[in-house]
């Protein structure tokens, strides 16, 4: 369990948590931001336009990020209030993604400026290397075409005859294969590593 790390490596642990909090954070206030751009005001009227993190993610997934490294956030949206209904939904839902996108090359952008390996504290070498693979590996997780991901919503607006499959047990289905399959996880850090490498020309 991830707990554990607490004890084995606890600025690790410390690390990763304040860094999926952090990026949770914006990505839910990512797809707020898009929903009023696109005349929906639920997330103001929810008070989700807010950068406290319990509101987006609540106690139980800040308490399943510290037991098992797993997080999940939520921001309330009215998708009959969009401007344009499939641009709107494709728009929303992607604005997660990207901001998390956005927050890996940035991350990686601040590498290559303060790239010391002596550097110590918060934005050490490591932190900053942690703080872009894990957004970079939220960005590809989150892209893939599985309810309730965002990924889904994006390629059933693209694809409407993906749209039945939100109303029954495949998401469900589908996530916990996700969580079954070895090395899924790894796979998708391995491409931000790689993607990282590149942008630091390595």
């Amino acid at each position: 369990m991830f707990i554990q790390t607490l004890i084995t490596e606890p600025i690790y642990f410390f690390r990763i948590v304040v860094i999926v909090i952090f990026s949770i954070t914006l990505h839910e206030l990512a797809h707020g931001w898009a929903a009023m751009s696109q005349g929906d005001n639920t997330p103001q009227q929810t008070g989700h336009l807010t950068l406290n993190p319990v509101v987006h993610m609540g106690k139980e997934s800040l308490i399943f990020l510290c037991l098992m490294g797993i997080a999940w956030g939520q921001m309330p949206v009215n998708p009959s209030k969009f401007r344009s209904g499939k641009l709107g939904n494709i728009l929303v839902s992607a604005a997660g993604p990207l901001s998390n996108l956005a927050l890996g090359i940035l991350f990686i952008v601040l590498l290559k400026l303060f790239f010391k390996p002596s550097l110590s504290g918060l934005f050490s070498v490591e932190f900053l290397y942690l703080a872009a693979r894990i957004n970079l590996t939220l960005f590809l997780f989150n892209l893939l075409p599985i309810p309730p991901l965002d990924g889904f919503h994006v390629f059933s607006e693209i694809f409407p005859q993906l749209k039945p499959l939100q109303y029954t047990q495949f998401g469900l289905f589908a996530m916990m294969l996700l969580f079954i399959i070895p090395g899924l996880g790894t796979g998708l850090s391995r491409i931000a590593d790689l993607f990282i490498r590149s942008g630091l020309g390595m």
